[in-house]
C-alpha cells in the first residue's frame, strides 16, 4: 500500500503571527462585549517592538485598543514598557453594511471555506494537527508552570506522521523550537524539553525510529515580534487542520461572524463533525461558497474520499434537511454574537469541544435522514 507522510506545525501565544491573531480577537470580543451587533475587521501588526492596530470596526463599544493590546501582550509574557502602540481604525463601509444589512442577513463578503473532520482521533481532528497543537499546549504550560525554567514566550512545533493508506503507521519526526534566556544552558533545554514536552505529549507513541529535532538552529534568544514581523491571518494551516484539508484562502481572527471566513468555516466543520459522528464516513471535507449580501451559500460540495458509507449525493441532502446553511443561521445556531473568540486564536479553531461548532448534536438527525 502507499505510504504517505503528512506533518502539521503549530505555534504558541508568543509567536509573533499568533500573537497578532489574538490581539485582533480580544478586541473583537471586547467590543462584542458591550454590543452584541459589532462589525468588526480588525488586522494587527507587530514589529521590532511596535504595535500597529488598524481595520474598520463599527460598534457601540466604548474600547480602548491600546490598553487591550497591552493588556493582552502582558498576559502572554511581554514586557510592554518600551513597545509603541499605534491605532488607526475607521467604521465599516457603508457599501459593504448596506449589502450585508438587508431583510435577511447576508454574507459579509464573498468566499469559499472548507470543513473537515476525520475519525483518527477522539476528537475528529487529523493527527499531525492534533500532536503538534499538544506539544505547543505543553510548552507553554512548561513556561507558565515554571516547569521548565528559562523559556520566553516564543516556540513551535511540528510533526509528521507517516500513512500505510489511511491508516496511521508511525510518528517519522518531532520538531520543537522554544525561546529561552541568555543564561538557559542550551543541552539541559533539550534534555528538559525532550523529557517535559515531547516525552510527556508522545508517551503513547513508540518514537525508536523518529528524527527528534529541538532547537535545530542552536541558539534561540532573540524571539518575539523584537526579532521577527507578525501579521493577523498569516497562520491559517496552524488554524484549522493543518494543510490536511482545502482552505479558502480567508483569515478568521479579528472577524465578527458575519464575514463567513469565520461563520462559514465554523458551520463547514460543524457539519463535518457531524457526518463522521454520523458514521456516515471515516473523514469528509465540506465547501461551502458565499457571495457579498447574499444569505445562503451559492455553493455546496461534500467529499468523503470514498470512505462514505452511503452516496455523497444522499449525505448533501441530508446536510440540506438538517442544517441552516445562512449567514444568520450559522450565527444563532452556533451562538457567534457572543465573545467566544480570543480562545480560538492560539492552539487552533477547532478540536476544542467548549466550542460550539465542535457539538455532534445533529448526527442523529443526519443518520435519520438518509435512513428514516
Amino acid at each position: 500500500m502507499t505510504k504517505r507522510i503528512y506533518t502539521a506545525e503549530s505555534v504558541t501565544s508568543g509567536h509573533p503571527d499568533k500573537l497578532a491573531d489574538l490581539i485582533a480577537d480580544s478586541i473583537l470580543d471586547e467590543c462584542l462585549e458591550q454590543d452584541e451587533n459589532s462589525r468588526v475587521a480588525c488586522e494587527v501588526m507587530l514589529a521590532h517592538n511596535k504595535c500597529f492596530i488598524s481595520g474598520e470596526i463599527t460598534t457601540a463599544a466604548d474600547e480602548d485598543y491600546e490598553y487591550i493590546a497591552r493588556s493582552v501582550m502582558a498576559q502572554v509574557g511581554y514586557d510592554t514598557t518600551n513597545i509603541e502602540v499605534e491605532v488607526c481604525v475607521h467604521e465599516q463601509s457603508g457599501d459593504i453594511a448596506a449589502a450585508v444589512d438587508g431583510t435577511e442577513l447576508g454574507a459579509g463578503d464573498q468566499g469559499i471555506v472548507y470543513g473537515y473532520a476525520t475519525n483518527e482521533t477522539e476528537n475528529y481532528m487529523p493527527l499531525p494537527i492534533e500532536l503538534a497543537h499538544r506539544l505547543t499546549d505543553r510548552l507553554e504550560e512548561c513556561r507558565r508552570k515554571g516547569i521548565i525554567k528559562g523559556l520566553q514566550p516564543d516556540g513551535k512545533s511540528q510533526v509528521s506522521v507517516q500513512y500505510v493508506g489511511d491508516k496511521f503507521d508511525k510518528i517519522t519526526s518531532v520538531i520543537v523550537s522554544a525561546q529561552h534566556t541568555e543564561q538557559k544552558d542550551f543541552d539541559v533545554l533539550k534534555a528538559e524539553i525532550r523529557h517535559n514536552v515531547i516525552g510527556y505529549v508522545l508517551a503513547d507513541y513508540d518514537l525508536s525510529d523518529a528524527e527528534i529535532l529541538i532547537n535545530p538552529s542552536g541558539r534561540f534568544v532573540l524571539g518575539g515580534f523584537e526579532a521577527d514581523t507578525g501579521l493577523t491571518g498569516r497562520k491559517l494551516m496552524v488554524d484549522s487542520y493543518g494543510g490536511i484539508a482545502h482552505h479558502g484562502g480567508g483569515a478568521m481572527s479579528g472577524k465578527d461572524a458575519s464575514k463567513v471566513d469565520r461563520s462559514g468555516a465554523y458551520l463547514a466543520r460543524y457539519i463535518a463533525k457531524n457526518i463522521v459522528a454520523a458514521r456516515l464516513a471515516e473523514k469528509v471535507e465540506v465547501a461551502l461558497s458565499y457571495a457579498i449580501g447574499v444569505p445562503h451559500p451559492t455553493a455546496v460540495d461534500i467529499n468523503t474520499f470514498y470512505t462514505g458509507s452511503v452516496n455523497e449525493k444522499f449525505i448533501a441532502e441530508a446536510v440540506a434537511k438538517v442544517f441552516d446553511l445562512s449567514v444568520a443561521g450559522a450565527i444563532e445556531k452556533l451562538d457567534l454574537r457572543r465573545p467566544v473568540f480570543a480562545q480560538t486564536a492560539v492552539g487552533g479553531h477547532f478540536g476544542k469541544d467548549y466550542l460550539a461548532w465542535e457539538n455532534t448534536d445533529k448526527a442523529e438527525a443526519l443518520y435519520g435522514a438518509i435512513h428514516p
